[in-house]
């Protein structure tokens, strides 16, 4: 892959999720997957066309969003999120930020809708010698602007 001087590239190890601008500041994430898209195909075949077809896209489907990280004080953070969802949500908007190697943004994606799922933690050992991890799923409406107005 070419790169010029000035290419910056996003770390893999390296992004910070929000929810609802900014509001809850849920930090730094080792591990985050589902960030992706895919669309049903819509085929149209006039009745007298022949083998003619015309094809559009039609449903997309996102998926959950997994986040995964060392258990650290930033923990706490998502605890109060989640407390201020448990029982009382409404549409919230969350940010993910990829970063570069000195922490500046690359690009982002703006998950629409975001609610929490699912959170867990691994489980505690007294003679294990391993840092604990939380996972987060979360459930969004997508991060594209697609959405139909009239």
């Amino acid at each position: 892959m070419a790169l010029s001087d000035t290419t910056m590239l996003g770390m893999a190890n390296r992004f910070t999720v929000k929810i609802d601008n900014g509001g809850y500041d849920l930090g730094s994430w080792s591990q985050v997957d589902g960030l992706d898209v895919k669309w049903d195909l819509a085929e149209y075949r006039a009745g007298d066309a022949g083998n003619q077809r015309w094809y559009f896209p039609a449903n997309t489907h996102y998926s959950v969003v997994k986040l995964t990280r060392a258990a650290s004080a930033e923990s706490q953070q998502v605890r109060n999120w989640l407390d201020s969802t448990s029982f009382t949500w409404e549409p919230q908007t969350g940010v993910v930020t990829l970063r570069d190697s000195t922490g500046a943004e690359i690009t982002s994606w703006d998950l629409k809708h975001v609610m929490p799922l699912r959170w867990s933690i691994s489980g505690f050992e007294a003679g294990a010698s391993r840092v604990a991890t939380e996972t987060l799923e979360l459930h969004h409406m997508g991060f594209l602007k697609d959405e139909k107005t009239f």
